[in-house]
């Protein structure tokens, strides 16, 4: 299983080096809004530029000349204006009133060749060479950044530099992976056995020819934001961290009653709306491009309608991580030629996702352990979740295109994209490892 964990940390800067990452920051929203200058058409969504590697192509040698930005981040600033644009062709394509997107906030996207990742310290280019400024903790402990972060077991994948003009700080937000793919804290013994020896529970024998679809099936939940059928985790923790953060700040804020106190509330919701909105846009493009590295079709979730009655223990701020995640993941997926689907929700908690059996109890679950009291299969209850929503779209599928008079054939099928290869929607064999 993959475990991604994503840690929000202060960047302790020096006075040149503060400057430093202001004058980038500049330069960097200079590019990304001569970018939406280029691509945008005022008279039609079919007139403006989507095409990344053409915009690129055409910019990227002027913006260098024009910037003293390290290459890497000028097609960042790029990368970010050209998905900005198709968000809102998107939305337009569907009768939404728009307008070009245009970038103020300072914000960068660093990759690992722009940021160099050292456990207790970030090396960053910006346009005055190299500056290399550690982090300051929270006062709690121990932290995500103390657990993810600094642990050996995770590695470095990308980084968001912003600038918070409230408290006149910068911020990082960090995302890792577990380098050896295993959650020990949510995988049972059993189960970390089976995924060390490659067997997980099959996670299938092989691919299943040429399906007509792929899908990726996706559960979300309070301890792990989403799972993908393929046993990727984006965990939650550090989101709530910071939700519990603010929630602080704001009690704090509203203890005073002074006018002063009132104008800095307003001031911290548009931030904190502002962070979340960045979490989980971070967080839908790791979960498409999980999808498009797998080569999958089609990105399945559960249907949200009752999302507050199926998880009586998830906040405010989960179900508006919920909602957000499905409408920036629908936008940001047929981008990369990916559809978005819903199935009905009903005991997708609660069914044994091996085929050969089923098996559908509420007392196959127990909290975040799932164990089927048929056949014994026993897995983390959302990663079991996560292939139950990605198999019921792939039979219904697959049942679709079989009794269609346009299929011309009898063997049309539909894959779940699974840890190791695909499960046809349809396979009642025994999955090897099982």
């Amino acid at each position: 299983m993959d475990v991604r964990r994503t840690a929000v940390v202060k960047l302790n800067l020096s006075g040149e080096q503060r400057d430093a990452l202001h004058r980038t920051a500049d330069q960097y929203l200079y590019c990304a809004n001569r970018t939406a200058d280029y691509c945008w058409s005022n008279t039609s969504y079919t007139e403006c530029k989507t095409n990344k590697r053409q915009v690129r192509d055409a910019l990227y040698s002027e913006l260098r000349e024009e910037t003293d930005l390290q290459a890497q981040l000028v097609q960042a600033a790029i990368k970010r204006a050209v998905e900005a644009v198709k968000g809102v062709v998107e939305r337009w394509k569907k009768g939404q009133r728009v307008s070009q997107p245009t970038f103020t906030a300072e914000t960068m996207d660093y990759d690992a060749r722009s940021a160099t990742f050292y456990r207790n310290k970030v090396s960053l280019a910006t346009v005055e060479g190299r500056i290399d400024p550690s982090f300051i903790l929270p006062a709690d402990s121990p932290t995500p950044y103390e657990r993810y972060v600094l642990s050996e077991d995770y590695e470095f994948r990308e980084s968001t530099v912003r600038y918070d003009a409230v408290d006149d700080e910068f911020y990082i937000q960090l995302s890792t992976r577990r380098t050896d793919g295993v959650d020990e804290t949510n995988v049972s013994s059993a189960h970390q056995n089976a995924l060390r020896s490659g067997d997980d529970d099959a996670e299938v024998p092989a691919d299943t020819g040429h399906p007509d679809e792929t899908v990726l099936g996706i559960d979300l939940g309070v301890n792990s934001l989403a799972v993908s059928s393929t046993g990727t985790f984006w965990q939650g923790d550090d989101y709530d961290h910071w939700c519990r953060e603010f929630e602080k700040r704001r009690g704090e804020m509203q203890q005073r009653g002074t006018q002063a106190a009132h104008n800095a509330l307003l001031r911290l919701g548009k931030r904190e709306e502002a962070w979340r909105k960045q979490y989980i846009h971070t967080l839908a493009n790791e979960l498409v491009t999980e999808a498009v590295e797998h080569d999958c079709d089609v990105i399945v979730f559960e249907d949200l309608t009752d999302i507050r009655e199926r998880l009586p223990h998830a906040k405010w701020h989960h179900v508006w991580a919920f909602r957000r995640l499905y409408e920036y993941v629908s936008y940001k997926a047929p981008e990369r030629g990916v559809s978005v689907e819903e199935v009905e929700p009903n005991h997708t908690s609660q069914r044994c996702s091996r085929t050969e059996c089923g098996f559908t109890h509420e007392d196959n679950r127990h909290g975040e352990r799932f164990k089927c009291q048929k056949c014994g299969y026993e897995v983390n209850a959302d990663y079991n979740g996560a292939k139950n929503i990605g198999l019921r779209y792939a039979r219904k599928r697959t049942h679709k295109l079989r009794s269609s008079p346009k299929s011309g054939s009898g063997d049309a099928e539909v894959d779940l994209r699974v840890n190791g290869g695909t499960l046809n929607g349809e396979s009642h064999r025994p999955i090897a490892g099982d």
